[in-house]
């Protein structure tokens, strides 16, 4: 049931720009929204729905389906994009981003949105319901995986912290986390606003199995999806460094195109690049 085809490197890229072109469009068209953080999800994001979680379009709810929980909810998006891509709702719906009584709202709703697991909005939150339902699928002895993406600025936030702390307890080696590290948040490089660095180390003095990627390169990121599932014993952290506004060259690394859109010439130029 869960078993969808699976695509080679060239297919994922290609993917990749069909995603990126969809979120250009969804923001120039609701000119509300995180472009950077969005941008900078996708290759994490098509490799896993596309490659290695196992998921039924048709039947959202499915009992025995892998989770995904976006922690950074700011860049629903980009998950927007893969859910419509994939076939849990038609790909016009995309255009009402964040309009009145869309069922795609600023941040992900569980209760409009096919295939989203939790609402999200208050960062730091997302590991510890992805610890909830990972513990829930142990004791109704489920084989599915739970995986959350937090952003690098949200692990500023110490709830963060206490669920990393309580996954290692518990051995929770059915969650992986992964982490969007594209340094830059809001307000500035994440080292000059609150520093988390260095990252792998802390993640390691937590006990969870510590792996460290290049972010858009699907080879890595399908080796590292498969390292985590094979880790036993404890859970496993994917720090994938990546570029905020990726594919994009004007907004790559350009910390004012964290919640910036684009206008109409902006997003005709992002167009010509992501051909």
């Amino acid at each position: 049931m869960g078993n969808l085809p699976q695509l080679d490197v060239k297919s994922l890229g290609e993917r990749a720009k069909v995603i990126r072109n969809h979120i250009i469009r969804m923001l120039a068209k609701s000119g509300s929204g995180h472009p950077g953080s969005s941008l900078s999800t996708v290759d994490l994001l098509v490799a896993l729905y596309y490659n290695k979680l196992r998921h039924n379009p048709q039947m959202p709810a499915w009992p025995d389906r892998d989770r995904f929980i976006l922690s950074k909810g700011h860049a629903c998006p980009a998950l927007y994009a893969v859910l419509a891509e994939r076939g849990y709702f038609e790909v016009s719906k995309l255009d009402t981003l964040r309009q009145f009584g869309s069922m795609l709202q600023g941040h992900p709703c569980m209760k409009t949105t096919p295939g989203i697991e939790i609402s999200g909005g208050s960062l730091g939150q997302g590991l510890s319901v992805g610890l909830g339902i990972a513990l829930a699928a142990r004791l109704d002895k489920k084989d599915y995986r739970t995986y959350v993406m937090l952003g690098d600025g949200e692990l500023e936030e110490g709830q963060i912290w206490e669920s990393a702390m309580a996954s290692s307890h518990f051995k929770m080696d059915n969650l992986c986390a992964i982490i969007d590290q594209n340094d830059l948040q809001i307000d500035g490089p994440i080292r000059d606003i609150m520093s988390p660095h260095p990252i792998p180390d802390k993640w390691n003095s937590f006990g969870w199995h510590t792996l460290e990627i290049d972010g858009h390169d699907y080879p890595s990121i399908m080796s590292a999806y498969n390292e985590a599932e094979n880790t036993k014993g404890r859970p496993t952290v994917i720090i994938a460094k990546t570029v905020k506004g990726k594919g994009v060259s004007f907004m790559e690394n350009q910390v004012d195109w964290h919640g910036k859109t684009p206008s109409k010439e902006e997003a005709e130029r992002a167009f010509a690049e992501l051909k």
